[in-house]
């Protein structure tokens, strides 16, 4: 007789996760369970199947032979379910668009205008997840991303949105607490705040022809943390303008030294499968409100 079995569904889904990301750390996050349950649940697909399927190394996990040929078999029946329950769905169905965005873009621009985007596609509902790691999207745990990075750096990006230029910032206070910055060279003297070990600011001195290489002894989760910083006023970041246009309106912040560059772009995020028609619309609206906005970024 076959065997007919399925395997514990909770236990398949736990090591789709961690597969797809490398990592029980993020397969727990993208699941919202706790690290040692997505070993656990791992450990008894292992034991179910007979085979092992990870190898452990001190930065994740990789995928043994075995484990890459169950993965690939089992990611396509789960995205099969997918779509199974998405046709199975009455049209009425209320329709979602999940997002999964890079904080300070998604706290600073995107989200003060959900409201005014949403009156544009009726019965269309946004879940937006701020998330400073993600790579890709697969289109299970979200339909579209927004990332911010350098050219290929991201393999799957679908669309370039526009490159903002980037200038150090900080508040009123703090520059006159200082002094004037004479220019981009003597930022070093001051307190610079840090989203990486050094490497976006010694990126944008080198855009400035200066051979300064930082390291940071205190780094902050993203963007929008550090801008958090200096908006405390605790030293100087990094910024691009689409994440501070309003504060430097305000009078909040300030440039810290006039000098800017262009370095990342935002970048759209796209699952392999067919883009539905609410995520297309999402995207033409995003790239045109960016471009409207911030006519001087767009990429020709």
């Amino acid at each position: 007789m076959p065997d007919h079995r399925l395997p514990p569904l909770n236990a398949v889904r736990a090591f789709d996760a961690a597969a797809r990301l490398g990592s029980y750390v993020e397969a727990s996050k993208a699941l919202h369970v706790t690290q040692p349950a997505i070993g656990r649940h791992v450990k008894l697909l292992e034991d179910w199947l007979g085979i092992q399927l990870f190898e452990r190394t001190s930065r994740g996990v990789n995928l043994t032979p075995a484990g890459e040929k169950y993965h690939r078999k089992i990611s396509a029946a789960l995205q099969l379910i997918i779509e199974a329950g998405k046709e199975a769905q009455p049209k009425d169905a209320e329709r979602w668009l999940r997002i999964m965005v890079v904080p300070g873009f998604a706290k600073r621009w995107l989200m003060p205008r959900i409201e005014a985007m949403r009156h544009l596609r009726p019965g269309l509902k946004f879940a937006i997840e701020p998330n400073s790691t993600f790579t890709e999207v697969d289109g299970k745990s979200a339909d579209l991303g927004i990332v911010y990075g350098l050219d290929g750096q991201y393999a799957d990006s679908r669309e370039a949105l526009i490159c903002p230029r980037v200038f150090p910032i900080c508040t009123p206070q703090y520059l006159a607490s200082i002094g004037p910055v004479a220019g981009p060279a003597d930022l070093v003297r001051h307190e610079l705040i840090h989203v990486d070990d050094g490497e976006w600011w010694n990126l944008w001195f080198a855009a400035h022809e200066l051979d300064i290489h930082l390291n940071s002894d205190m780094l902050y989760v993203n963007n929008d943390h550090a801008l958090s910083v200096a908006e405390s006023g605790q030293g100087i970041a990094l910024a691009n303008e689409v994440l501070v246009r309003e504060e430097l309106k305000s009078g909040k912040l300030v440039r810290a030294v006039d000098a800017q560059v262009k370095l990342e772009s935002y970048r759209v995020l796209t699952p392999s499968a067919e883009l539905s028609a609410d995520a297309a619309w999402f995207i033409q609206w995003l790239k045109t409100e960016l471009e409207a906005d911030f006519p001087e970024a767009v990429i020709n």
